[in-house]
C-alpha cells in the first residue's frame, strides 16, 4: 500500500519566477526592508562559509545562512563562483535557496537562486547609493559585466537617471555586447571604455565588479574625486592599497562578514589583512544608515566607500517575496518530502 505524503515543497525554476512579474522596485524594496531590520537587530545572521573543491583553482562554492524574525523565514544558500564558466555557456555564480520553516524544520521552497544573486547584489548597490551617494549623481562608471553588473547598472539607473553611463570588462566582446543590451533596455547610449581607468575617472557613481584572478589596482585614489561613491565588491582585490587615504567614510554591509571567510577574497581584504581598514575605521554599517541609527551622507565632497561582500538576509528576503507571489499564483513545481 502507498503511503501518502504529508509533507511537500515547492520548487521554482528561474522559468517559473521570470512568470511572476517581478518588478525592480519589488527587488529594492524587499533588499531596503531587510537591511532596516539588521539595524533594529531583527535577523539571525551567520558568518558565510566557503568551500573550496579539489578542482585546480577553477571555482569555489560560498554557504549563506540567515533567518529573518519579522517574517519567520529561515534560509540557505550555496552558490558557485566560478570564473571561466564564459567558456562553457554557464553564468559565472549559480545558485540554489532552500526556504525553511524555523518553527518545525520543514523545508518550505527550494528556489533557483542565480537571478536572486544577481538582483539582490544590484539592489544592495542601489540602496547604498540611495543613501550615501551625491543627490544628483549624473556619471556612472562600471567596471565588469557579469551577471550582477547588469542589475547594478539598471537598478543604479532607476534611482539615478545619468547623464553618462560608461562600462568596461576585460573581454572586448563582452564589454560591447553589455553596452548594448543596456543601450536597448534603458533607452539611453552606454559607453564603452577599454580601460578601468577610462570608465572610472571623475565619475559621480564607481563600481567595481571585476573577474580578477591575482590582485591588480584597477581602482585608484586618483579617480575619486569630491563626492564620489565607490562600491568594490570584486572577489579578489582591484582596489590600489592606498585608496584609503583618498576615501571620508568607509561603510561596510557587515563588520563581521567582512572578515569572515577565506583571507584572499573580499575587495578589501587586502587592507584589512594589512590593518589599513580596522573597525574605527568603519563608519558604520548599512543596516545601521537604513534604519536611521547612523547618519549616511552628510556633505556633498565626501567620498564615501560602500563595500558590500554579500547579506544572506537580503537572498531570504528576495527569495520569501518570490515563494508569497509564487503561491498566491500557484506557480511551481509542488515535490513530494516525507
Amino acid at each position: 500500500m502507498t503511503v501518502p505524503h504529508s509533507v511537500w515543497l515547492r520548487y521554482l525554476t528561474g522559468e517559473n519566477i521570470d512568470s511572476l512579474g517581478i518588478t525592480n522596485a519589488d527587488i529594492v524594496g524587499a533588499v531596503e526592508d531587510v537591511l532596516a531590520d539588521h539595524g533594529r537587530g531583527e535577523v539571525v545572521f551567520e558568518p558565510r562559509t566557503h568551500l573550496v573543491p579539489d578542482n585546480g583553482g577553477k571555482g569555489h562554492f560560498n554557504i549563506l545562512r540567515g533567518h529573518l524574525s519579522a517574517k519567520q523565514v529561515s534560509g540557505v544558500k550555496v552558490v558557485g563562483d566560478f570564473v571561466g564558466n564564459f567558456e562553457r555557456g554557464l553564468p559565472s555564480e549559480m545558485a540554489l535557496i532552500l526556504l525553511l520553516d524555523p518553527d518545525t524544520g520543514m523545508p518550505r521552497a527550494i528556489v533557483d537562486g542565480t537571478m536572486i544573486t544577481e538582483a539582490r547584489t544590484g539592489a544592495m548597490t542601489a540602496v547604498g547609493a540611495k543613501h550615501l551617494a551625491r543627490p544628483g549623481s549624473k556619471v556612472l562608471g562600471h567596471v565588469g559585466a557579469r551577471g550582477t553588473a547588469w542589475w547594478n547598472v539598471v537598478l543604479l539607473d532607476s534611482l539615478f537617471d545619468f547623464d553618462e553611463i560608461r562600462v568596461t570588462s576585460k573581454r572586448p566582446e563582452s564589454r560591447e555586447g553589455f553596452a548594448q543590451r543596456l543601450t536597448e533596455h534603458l533607452g539611453k547610449e552606454v559607453r564603452v571604455c577599454e580601460t578601468a581607468a577610462e570608465t572610472l575617472d571623475g565619475a559621480d557613481v564607481l563600481v567595481e565588479a571585476s573577474r580578477l584572478t591575482e590582485p591588480e589596482a584597477l581602482v585608484r585614489k586618483e579617480f575619486l574625486r569630491p563626492g564620489a561613491f565607490l562600491v568594490p565588491y570584486g572577489t579578489i582585490s582591484a582596489l590600489e592599497l592606498t585608496l584609503l587615504d583618498a576615501v571620508d567614510k568607509v561603510v561596510v554591509d557587515n563588520w563581521r562578514e567582512s572578515q569572515s571567510g577565506n583571507p584572499r577574497f573580499g575587495a578589501l581584504r587586502p587592507h584589512l589583512n594589512a590593518g589599513l581598514l580596522t573597525e574605527t575605521g568603519v563608519h558604520a554599517e548599512i543596516g545601521d544608515i537604513v534604519a536611521g541609527n547612523r547618519p549616511g551622507r552628510e556633505s556633498d565632497d565626501e567620498r564615501i566607500l560602500f563595500w558590500h561582500r554579500g547579506l544572506s538576509t537580503t537572498d531570504v528576503a528576495v527569495a520569501h517575496l518570490i515563494l508569497q507571489r509564487a503561491e498566491a499564483a500557484d506557480v511551481g513545481t509542488m515535490l513530494p518530502y516525507r
